[in-house]
């Protein structure tokens, strides 16, 4: 997994995780990164500072078993909802379910409008490990 710092032309900053560079750039040119502050598709690559790791840093092995860690919590805690992320979470903003956190696929029109209503998103850096229509 790679990071890197993304900017719109908004200028919003953030952060996205990639299996690669090729990966980041096969996305951005199928117009698949947008910013989660504001939905616009118009990103690209902010300047960033190197990664210097001091003495005796943790490899790159014990960031993906963080990373791997991170996901089986969130799961663990959230219900997968497929396909119907954007229906759901729009029914969870409105008050139409019991609250609870879910996770799922959402084309990028469908999470620009949630974004746009004020019904928070976030892109997950990762494939859901289990899925279990919700």
């Amino acid at each position: 997994m790679i990071v890197f710092d993304l900017r719109c032309d908004r200028a919003h900053v953030f952060e996205a995780w990639f299996g690669s560079s090729d990966d980041y750039e096969g996305q951005r040119a199928r117009g698949l990164i947008a910013c989660p502050l504001c939905g616009n598709a118009d990103v690209g690559k902010a300047v960033m500072a190197p990664a210097v790791g001091a003495k005796g840093n943790s490899s790159e092995a014990d960031g993906r078993s963080a990373l791997l860690a991170a996901q089986r919590k969130l799961e663990a805690a959230s219900d997968y909802v497929g396909g119907a992320f954007a229906v759901t979470a729009r029914a969870l903003h409105d008050g139409d379910m019991l609250p609870r956190s879910i996770y799922g696929e959402a084309t990028l029109a469908e999470a620009r409008a949630l974004a746009e209503d004020g019904i928070p998103v976030l892109p997950l850096p990762f494939t859901p490990l289990v899925r279990s229509d919700g």
